[in-house]
């Protein structure tokens, strides 16, 4: 079985299972070259079918399907693009073209050099530019015609006006400024959160604690606060974000957002947030500037989550289905969309706690590590068969080793690297792709979408029309 090494005090030298980090790229060489006489003497077992959401890595990648994609496209998309990144032969190899966001880059970077050694000797060359930034860029626009060739370009989130390719974030590995260890140990933390309360015990308000100013949609939402005269079932407050970094983030344990009766958490420092709906603690999603990668967390918590109407899309959401998955919640009728939701929750108990359940396994099984590397696996596989010429490594570019990157990284980022670095190859293959999408199976999948959030707001209006008459 393998597993992910844990963090450790004796950073630089903790020993692994069977690849121990030593300082100096001859030590990272020579552990490339074990790890691939290992594959070669390895006969890996068979693995299970992938998730559902991995067929629209299909969808992301059907703009080159036709065309194929060039060097001269790919350089195209170094006009946002944080770094340049090609593997060649089982090794890694990084240009660097601007400095992201916090540690963005570095996390997104250690991540892949982490699956080389996840399944190493399996990735085919490729060349790719990485965006780190929140928005997509790639405006498909811009690129019609029977003579487009968009300029692939990888980044968190798209939208369904945009071309730009979608990959997990770099959270996944830790989040060294907000304090977020790496997901597989958040899952094992809020898996034991999950325990602490009874569901039932959970109080029937909507709670946040956030700062409003980022964004408009977060001054919108404050109009839903209590007042002496309106009460929307949200209890709303303005969080200083300043004042809880300087303590520590001492308030922002993930595990705990599952506990606590009235307790906050805010995902990002300054750009997004999470609201925490107690209807029987319900949690609900909202978008700041783009995508938030809160995403993963909220579900996770055996509450129903309330999805206020995304724009943006990350890599896995889009196999969540509402009324499944999630509540969805209209953006332009915030307030009274809210307290119609606590409201349903709170007379349809059972079924609001499926929806939690539903969320919770679906994050928990279906998004758990191992699916996160297969995902970039087969991503990162079906871009390569797309590219018409040979790989080489940019003049600038150094090679990749997590030698290297977690002894030169300092303290604070090396013990969330420790902490998922992986320790052994993976004992199976990847899991099986699902086939693309038909345009039937596509639209049917898309009417369902749309016909639960319809249902949805049929509901609300009814609720609102027979509220209205009693008055």
């Amino acid at each position: 079985m393998t597993v992910i090494q844990k963090a450790s005090d004796n950073h630089c030298s903790a020993a692994s299972l069977l690849l121990p980090l030593r300082r100096g790229l001859g030590f990272c060489r020579l552990h490339q070259h074990m790890l691939l006489k290992y594959m070669l003497n390895h006969d890996p077992s068979m693995n299970m079918a992938c998730p559902e959401y991995f067929r629209w890595i299909h969808e992301d990648l059907r703009h080159w399907r036709e065309t194929g994609i060039s060097k001269d496209m790919v350089e195209r998309a170094n006009r946002t693009a944080h770094f340049r990144l090609v593997i060649i032969d089982g090794k890694a190899y990084v240009e660097k073209y601007v400095k992201s966001i916090q540690t963005r880059d570095l996390y997104t970077i250690w991540g892949i050099v982490q699956l080389l050694r996840w399944y190493p000797g399996r990735l085919p060359d490729l060349d790719m530019m990485f965006d780190c930034n929140d928005r997509p860029v790639i405006r498909s626009k811009d690129h019609r015609g029977p003579n487009a060739s968009p300029p692939p370009l990888f980044r968190y989130c798209s939208d369904v006006w945009s071309m730009d390719i979608v990959f997990p974030d770099w959270s996944f590995w830790g989040w060294v400024e907000t304090n977020i260890k790496p997901w597989a140990n958040v899952v094992k933390d809020i898996k034991e959160g999950n325990k602490r309360t009874k569901w039932k015990d959970r109080e029937p308000f909507a709670y946040w604690k956030g700062n409003p100013s980022v964004a408009a949609t977060r001054a919108h939402l404050m109009r839903c606060n209590v007042t002496d005269k309106t009460d929307w079932n949200a209890r709303l407050f303005v969080q200083d974000w300043n004042k809880e970094s300087k303590v520590g983030y001492k308030q922002s344990n993930l595990e705990d957002q599952c506990t606590h009766i009235i307790f906050f958490y805010i995902i990002h420092l300054g750009l997004r947030f999470i609201i925490r709906h107690l209807m029987h603690l319900a949690l609900k999603y909202i978008e700041g500037w783009a995508w938030s990668v809160s995403e993963k967390y909220i579900p996770a918590c055996d509450s129903p989550t309330l999805f206020v109407t995304p724009r943006f899309y990350d890599f896995f959401t889009r196999g969540m289905v509402p009324l499944t998955h999630y509540w969805p919640i209209r953006d332009r009728d915030k307030c009274r969309s809210l307290k119609f939701a606590v409201e349903w929750g709170n007379n349809n108990t059972e079924k609001a706690q499926a929806i939690g359940k539903a969320s919770s396994r679906f994050i928990q099984e279906e998004l758990k590590q191992e699916y996160v590397y297969d995902y970039m696996f087969h991503l990162l596989n079906e871009y390569a068969k797309l590219l018409k010429y040979k790989p080489s490594i940019p003049p600038n570019a150094i090679e990749l080793c997590p030698e290297t990157m977690a002894c030169l990284a300092g303290s604070d980022y090396n013990k969330f690297m420790m902490a998922s670095l992986v320790n052994s190859p993976r004992d199976s293959v990847p899991c099986t792709m699902p086939p693309p999408y038909d345009a039937q199976a596509l639209k049917a999948f898309i009417d369902t979408q749309i016909g639960s959030t319809r249902k949805v707001e049929a509901w609300e209006n009814e609720y609102w029309e027979k509220l209205n008459k009693k008055q």
